[in-house]
């Protein structure tokens, strides 16, 4: 059979071919099954075009305990006047207190205005070296050489998200959507300057009035500035006033505000699952009659768990009477009183 599959005659075709033209000779050596199994066992089987392998990438695993230290940027397109015309908006994100820290409106995506903006945000923002993580996905601009080279000069490391994911930035996501979802947002703009008018109200009503579900019901400036723990304090003390003058609507006791974020993460590690108890030695197939059944845990039982009795947990087999035979063609009897039926003559009148 191999030298059949081998030979010059069916080296090129199929298993199923060479076993219907062998068929249609007279010659019956096994089935299309065989084949395909004697193949795979001598190795020359195989897929027969060039399937493209991505490798496993490192997933991004970032922590941020304050302001500054991770930021998130990414770039959106915004709908211009005409169909197939942008305006391109960039925008880096600090990701603990999801303050915008920079923003900018271009004609096009270009690595030089991103070198550009990165370079004035972090001046604005008094950055140290060796202090920012900057993170985003693998575009053209983000993994362009002269903003790897702004960022080594600036002594800020650089972060992407895996290729094909779409999960490890989520945060310039989430800020995308909260604008493109506002009420104001317009379907298109007519104008780059329609554009530019729209963008500073937008980020000034962000970061200085939306209060942030994700940080504690905070504005972002207020939590990026140190302000977070007197906003905080303020809500509790308006919060125990309340419980004070009327107690009895809060069952719970005083009520407390969302707590002020402690660590914020992309993609934080899960943590080590315990391994399961294994079963006792007795339940094994192979464990001898003669071994005690005994519980993984040495301190199971509890000492408030007792032990039922056999007749609570099942009764005698003798006691039970052995099941009637069921008649399937007995006709079930009419009940009375029912879909019109009279009833029987029981003191109730109709």
């Amino acid at each position: 059979m191999l030298d059949q599959l081998n030979s010059d005659r069916f080296g090129d075709q199929s298993p199923r071919h060479v076993y219907s033209k062998l068929l249609d000779e007279g010659d019956y050596l096994c089935s299309v099954r065989t084949m395909y199994r004697v193949l795979a066992e001598n190795q020359s089987s195989r897929e027969r075009r060039n399937q493209l392998q991505h490798p496993n990438y490192q997933k991004p695993e970032l922590l941020a305990t304050g302001p500054n230290e991770v930021w998130s940027w990414d770039v959106t397109k915004l709908k211009g006047p005409q169909t197939w015309t942008y305006f391109y908006l960039y925008v880096i994100l600090d990701i603990y207190s999801r303050y915008v820290v920079g923003w900018m409106l271009a004609h096009c995506e270009s690595s030089d205005l991103a070198k550009q903006l990165i370079e004035t945000t972090i001046e604005k923002q008094e950055v140290q070296p060796e202090q920012l993580i900057l993170h985003s996905d693998r575009g053209p601009s983000m993994t362009s050489h002269s903003v790897a080279q702004l960022l080594g000069s600036l002594g800020v490391t650089k972060s992407h998200s895996r290729p094909h994911v779409s999960n490890d930035n989520p945060f310039s996501e989430s800020q995308f959507k909260t604008m493109k979802y506002r009420p104001e947002f317009p379907k298109r703009f007519g104008s780059h300057e329609d554009a530019i008018g729209f963008c500073p109200d937008f980020f000034g009503w962000y970061n200085d009035e939306h209060h942030h579900s994700g940080i504690g019901l905070l504005t972002p400036s207020s939590l990026h500035y140190g302000q977070g723990e007197k906003v905080i304090a303020s809500r509790q003390q308006t919060l125990h006033d309340a419980w004070q003058k009327n107690p009895e609507r809060f069952v719970g006791g005083v009520p407390k505000p969302a707590n002020l974020p402690q660590a914020v993460w992309i993609n934080a590690p899960k943590p080590e699952r315990e391994m399961k108890n294994e079963a006792p030695e007795a339940n094994c197939p192979g464990a001898p009659e003669e071994t005690p059944l005994t519980h993984p845990r040495s301190d199971y039982p509890l000492d408030g768990c007792v032990p039922a009795e056999p007749p609570s947990v099942s009764p005698d087999i003798g006691s039970i009477s052995p099941p009637q035979p069921l008649d399937t063609r007995a006709m079930p009897q009419k009940i009375p009183g029912v879909r019109g039926l009279a009833p029987e003559q029981s003191g109730i009148s109709i």
